[in-house]
Parts: C-alpha cells; sequence; structure tokens
C-alpha cells in the first residue's frame, strides 16, 4: 500500500519520502498478523505464543509477564539514557500500558491529534537522545466496512454505530463525488479486483473455519459482489493516505526542529489486510497481503534508496535488537531477533538468518527464501506449500508437487526446528489429537 512500492492507486508521498532516505524491506513479515499479540512482539521482541498470546483474547493469560517486559523496547532505551515517549493506539494484551513497555504516554489520540501531540514533543528541549514512537490507527479503519455490512451478534452492532469515529472516517473515505453513481464510479475510478481475487482450489478449511467464528467475515466473501470489493480497495487507500497525511505531519515537526539530520526514522505495521485477495477482507490468514508488512528504516549514515528484496526479516522479533543497536547496546541475549542495522549498510553482511517464523491462532508458519511452509491446526489441506517465485499470488498449494519434494522435505525439517514445542500452544504427545475444543479456548475476537 504505498506508492512507492508501484501501487498506483494512492499516493503516499510522506512514506515515499522515508523510502528514497533508507532502506524498503520487500520481505518483512510480522510475527502474528492480528493487532494484539503483533503489538506485543514488536513492543518486546518476543513471540506471543511464548506468553500463550495468538489472537486478541487474552482473558486466558492471568499475570503480566514481567520477564519480558523488562527487556522491552522503551525499558531498553532508557537504560541507554534515552528519553522514551509514546502516543496513539495500544492494543496491548492484559491490559498493558505504554508505562509497562518503559514509556511515558504524551497522547491518547490516534489520529490527528497524535500528529499536532508529536510535533509538540518534538519542539521541546532534547538535549538527551529520544525515541518518539507515534501510534498511528488507519488504515484500520476499513475494518469497520463488512462488520457494519452484516453486523449480527451485539458487539458488532455496538462497532457499528454511526456516531463512532471510526465509521465516520470510513464513510469520508467511501463518498461518491457528485453528480457519479455508485456503479460509474465503481466501474471507472476504483482500483480494479487484484489478479488473485478467486478463491484457491486448495486452501486451507482452517481459513473457512476462521471465517466462520466471525460471521460477518464469512458473509463478505459469500455475499460482496465485485463492485462492494472494489469499493473497499478504494477506501482502504483512502484510509492508508489519510495516514501518510499524519505522518508527513510528524516528518515535517522533525525538520522544523533541525531534528531530521540525526534521527533514525522507522515506519512499520502490525499486520496487513485481505484488501479483496481471496475474496477476504480483514487478516489472520498467513497469505502475503496480512502476514508481509512495509518496514522502512531511514536515518543519518544509512545507505539511501535501497529496495532489500532478498532478506526475510520480522519487524516482531527483529526491532528491539535493531534499536538496541543504534543505542549502543547488547539486546537481552533471550531473543531470537537480531539487529537489522547490518542490512542497512551500503554493503550489507552476509549471514542473515535463513528462515523467519509466523504463527496465528489458526497455524504456525516459516518464510525461506521464496517458499512458505504452513501448517495448520484444523481441517483438511494442513499443510501448504507456496513457492512465492512462480505463484505470488498464492493460489496454488505445491505440497504435492514432484518438483518441490526434495524442497519439502527441508521445509518440513526447519519447521520441526523453528517451532519446538515451547513454541507450540497445541504441542501434542504421541496419540494425543488437536481438538475443536483445544482451538476454541484460544478463540480469536473479530478485531
Amino acid at each position: 500500500m504505498l506508492s512507492a512500492a508501484g501501487n498506483r492507486h494512492l499516493r503516499t508521498p510522506a512514506l515515499d519520502s522515508i523510502a528514497r532516505r533508507g532502506t524498503r524491506f520487500e520481505r518483512a513479515y510480522c510475527m502474528n498478523p492480528v493487532c494484539v499479540p503483533s503489538r506485543f512482539s514488536l513492543f518486546t521482541g518476543r513471540r506471543g505464543s511464548d506468553i500463550d498470546l495468538l489472537n486478541n483474547n487474552d482473558g486466558h493469560i492471568k499475570q503480566k509477564p514481567a520477564a519480558a517486559l523488562e527487556h522491552a523496547m522503551g525499558w531498553t532505551m532508557r537504560r541507554a539514557g534515552y528519553r522514551t515517549a509514546y502516543g496513539g493506539k495500544t492494543h496491548f494484551p492484559l491490559g498493558l500500558t505504554p508505562e509497562d513497555f518503559g514509556f511515558e504516554t504524551i497522547s491518547c489520540d490516534d489520529r490527528d491529534g497524535l500528529a499536532e501531540d508529536c510535533v509538540q514533543f518534538l519542539c521541546g528541549d532534547h538535549a538527551d537522545p529520544f525515541l518518539l514512537v507515534a501510534s498511528f490507527i488507519n488504515p484500520h479503519d476499513i475494518c469497520h466496512m463488512a462488520i457494519r455490512d452484516f453486523a449480527e451478534t451485539p458487539l458488532e452492532r455496538h462497532l457499528s454505530r454511526p456516531d463512532r469515529i471510526e465509521l465516520k472516517e470510513l464513510d469520508a473515505a467511501l463518498q461518491i463525488p457528485e453528480g457519479m453513481t455508485k456503479e460509474e464510479f465503481t466501474r471507472k475510478v476504483c482500483p480494479p479486483l487484484p489478479e488473485n481475487f478467486e478463491i484457491p482450489p486448495e486452501e486451507a478449511e482452517a481459513i473457512r473455519i476462521m471465517q466462520a467464528r466471525s460471521p460477518f467475515k464469512r458473509k463478505a466473501r459469500e455475499r460482496y459482489k465485485e463492485a462492494d470489493w472494489r469499493m473497499h480497495r478504494w477506501a482502504y487507500a483512502r484510509l492508508t493516505e489519510r495516514v501518510d497525511g499524519q505522518i508527513e505531519r510528524v516528518l515535517a515537526g522533525l525538520r522544523d526542529n533541525q531534528l531530521a539530520e540525526n534521527t533514525i526514522v522507522v515506519f512499520t505495521s502490525d499486520h496487513g489486510d485481505m484488501d479483496a485477495s481471496h475474496r477476504m477482507e480483514h487478516k489472520t490468514a498467513f497469505y502475503d497481503e496480512a502476514a508481509r508488512v512495509p518496514l522502512l528504516i531511514a536515518g543519518p549514515g544509512l545507505a539511501q534508496g535501497v529496495v532489500d528484496d532478498r532478506h526475510v526479516v520480522s519487524n516482531g522479533l527483529d526491532l528491539v535488537p535493531t534499536l538496541a543497536a543504534v543505542a549502543g547496546l547488547e539486546p537481552s541475549c533471550d531473543l531470537e531477533g537480531r539487529s537489522l542495522l547490518p542490512l542497512l549498510d551500503a554493503v550489507p553482511a552476509a549471514g542473515w538468518r535463513d528462515t523467519t517464523p509466523v504463527e496465528s491462532d489458526i497455524g504456525q508458519m516459516i518464510v525461506q527464501g521464496n517458499f512458505k511452509y504452513m501448517r495448520y491446526y484444523q481441517g483438511e489441506n494442513g499443510e501448504q506449500l507456496v513457492d512465492l517465485a512462480q505463484d505470488p499470488g498464492e493460489m496454488r498449494n505445491a505440497v504435492h508437487d514432484a518438483a518441490h519434494q526434495a524442497r519439502l522435505r527441508e521445509l518440513r525439517a526447519e519447521f520441526s526446528s523453528v517451532f519446538l514445542r515451547a513454541h507450540d500452544p497445541y504441542a501434542c504427545t504421541v496419540g494425543e489429537a488437536k481438538t475443536d475444543a483445544s482451538i476454541r479456548a484460544s478463540q480469536a475476537c473479530i478485531q
């Protein structure tokens, strides 16, 4: 969703400026393609499964993860002498606050007010180095389109109240120019459907089981017409442009206060949105639209205008070690992520890890080179292999392809190594089987 990445259906000049001044990682993945566990990983450098957190439901977790919080992003940077400030969206588990992660809160707004509060922060005295997190909400408002269109449960109806700011922003993004019919607008103006719009014939049944938990997701897939999907894509692009404008105000604050030349800027996201691919919206699935995220890093002394499409990185695992390295610290020894700084040099160092893990409440995945290997916890077609070089739209399950059998054996062994029992929340002893009850114990909330 960046014009710098070739998306012709939106303009993101602020984000493009970060990409021009630094490195854009084309192969960055979140640790878990849903808000709360992904954000836990972003600010601790740990897998959500380390604390049995696989979705937005944390009711089964009874105490704060003290060990993870001790070396969280804010506390790590404070130990290096940084002032650490946080504003905007939290979506943390267990009612955790920015203070629990080592930050002071400078803004509870996550829209225009956050941009203004960040500018005020940047206007202050900065004798000491600082880490500022500006956590904007959008384009998250797109989530409310299908919720409102198919509201069924009390929570869905609550989230669809017209007085909510999310709905007002969404309606502004969906607005059709005066004098143009909806049919004409969708046909002539809205982005076209993606090339991978259709449902893969061998899709994992776990995807449909996941959608059935939140009926609006299933209904959107079954009932949205092509015009509806194109309107969804139009609104998603406008909401992305909305946050790009807010980000530009923060970047302008850096420039206006003569801080831009000695500040490293990182942009990333907790997950993506399916945006009509495979007739889906929302997230949770391992498809690239949901699990692959933007990651831009720019700053003094770093290579400029680089597009890294070779190294598979994890924002959830690698961001905390990267910032620790920026501050001249050694990251906590029990973190599995690595500093990205060697990849940001004009001549990147060799030896980056081969495999990046991704987890969800419906399964586990590793990404290695051009291959994605997945195992889902229930349903048919639970083992999936995708060769992104040959199938970038993820329309085929290559598990049974004769040409891929040697690589499949290697990936199976690597998967077992990456997801040890300690990281498998549904690990079974010999003879046991994962049950629907064990899956429901960790059932996802709709957001």
